[in-house]
């Protein structure tokens, strides 16, 4: 009689995996604000870290192909991923914009940089709850994630009025552009928390 091979499906710990990726953004946020605090090698630092977030990207998506079932919907748990990424990509194109126009950091980059790291650091927090199925406490992180960067609008705000006092055009033109990247990775970080809200509502 020919033998009969069962298939056990394999079930990789995804939420283990974004977590990882999570950990590294945070990483690469915190030398984000080294680098708007004065420490230049830093900016290696962030790519450095830009690039292990990117394999770590590939390994989730690979192991999303390949699960049999998933803690939650494969396409939140890649909408997540993506979301960190942007954010980490942005980071590292603030700084590659800063060199390139030879606009070193100031005290609201610092500012904003800061709300920055505070918020990806909740979003990491998320994450470790969701692996534990803690909803209630994924959401209530990422609601602190948003709120932070309602403080860094406030910052950015802050800063673009205090532009209106320089006289050099060059470095108005320059600043402005940083704030506005800032502003818009806020943004992209609010956006992934809000995607840990939906997440939890499509289970309910």
């Amino acid at each position: 009689m020919a033998r009969t091979h069962w298939f056990i499906p394999r079930s990789p710990d995804v939420l283990g995996m974004l977590h990882e990726q999570a950990g590294i953004t945070v990483e690469g946020l915190d030398e984000l604000l080294a680098w708007a605090r004065g420490d230049a090698a830093a900016a290696d630092r962030l790519r450095a870290a830009e690039h292990r977030a990117d394999d770590k990207k590939r390994e989730l998506r690979g192991a999303l192909t390949e699960a049999f079932s998933t803690p939650l919907e494969p396409e939140d748990i890649f909408e997540l991923s993506r979301g960190l990424d942007d954010v980490l990509n942005s980071a590292k194109n603030i700084v590659g914009e800063a060199e390139a126009m030879h606009a070193p950091p100031d005290g609201a980059t610092a500012e904003m940089a800061e709300e920055l790291a505070n918020g990806t650091r909740r979003l990491a927090e998320a994450f470790a709850l969701f692996a534990e199925e803690d909803r209630t406490g994924a959401t209530a992180a990422a609601d602190r994630a948003v709120k932070d960067q309602r403080h860094l609008q406030h910052s950015y705000r802050e800063a673009m009025s205090a532009l209106i006092e320089n006289e050099n055009l060059r470095e108005v033109a320059s600043r402005r552009e940083i704030y506005r990247r800032l502003a818009r990775t806020g943004d992209q970080l609010a956006g992934v928390a809000e995607r840990v809200w939906y997440s939890v509502l499509k289970e309910t």
